[in-house]
């Protein structure tokens, strides 16, 4: 029996970095906001590191950002200008990303997690008080170790979860495979997707758009062609038929 149609919901979306909700699911974050829907994007590793080095500061130089500019502030303007293209409310948990918790290289970022890198601990008592009804969650998809700490953390919560493919990773390897601790049980659901919103959202950050797909007009070509799937366990699937 289908459920019964319900109002407006709380939807939150857990990201890992300032763009990774925007880049694989900002179409469905922007179809709820317009159906009147509650959305929330919680950003995981947002932390401002004065006086950045090594890999960190690689990080922003091979961007063409100056030493003496906060990447991570500039980030989070541009994160402000994506949320409120989707409608959404930016929350920012200030955790470090991956190269201020000593991971030395872009392959070191995708080798796996660091023994003693227990970040995901943090993850999830900053998560535990959040209510809402609907979650999403990358099911981290080429393996990079902010996403899998994220997806261990929302697993952790136990919470109705729709977990999302990572993009701009799904778009290199299609094959790419979700991390260990994404929950077993999951099918596929469908939800209206706003694509042209959400690559409005994505042109705001214009500090990875290079790096990541070779400029403003091959992120729309490439998104464009890239449809949000979305895979849910029994407790979201009831949320999501009920949403009508």
């Amino acid at each position: 029996m289908r459920s019964r149609t319900v109002g407006a919901v709380k939807v939150l979306a857990v990201s890992p970095h300032l763009d990774d909700a925007a880049f694989s699911v900002g179409g469905t974050l922007a179809s709820l906001a317009a159906a009147g829907h509650q959305v929330t994007v919680a950003t995981c590793f947002t932390a401002s590191v004065p006086d950045p080095a090594g890999f960190a500061l690689a990080c922003q130089l091979d961007k063409g950002l100056p030493a003496d500019v906060d990447y991570l502030a500039l980030r989070r303007a541009e994160d402000t200008a994506a949320m409120a293209e989707l409608g959404a409310t930016r929350v920012y948990l200030g955790l470090p990303e991956a190269p201020h918790r000593g991971y030395t290289s872009a392959a070191d970022l995708f080798a796996g997690v660091h023994e003693g890198d227990d970040v995901w601990r943090s993850l999830v008592a900053a998560l535990d008080g959040y209510d809402a009804d609907l979650w999403l969650a990358p099911q981290a998809l080429g393996g990079h170790v902010d996403h899998l700490q994220v997806l261990r953390a929302v697993a952790a919560v136990e919470r109705p979860v729709l977990w999302w493919r990572d993009s701009p990773y799904v778009l290199r390897d299609p094959g790419a495979v979700p991390g260990p601790d994404l929950p077993s049980g999951l099918a596929e659901v469908a939800l209206p997707q706003d694509l042209h919103r959400r690559a409005d959202a994505c042109a705001c950050y214009t500090t990875q758009l290079g790096f990541q797909f070779g400029g403003p007009d091959a992120m729309r070509a490439a998104l464009a062609g890239l449809p949000e799937v979305l895979m849910a366990g029994e407790r979201a699937r009831e949320v999501v038929s009920a949403l009508g």
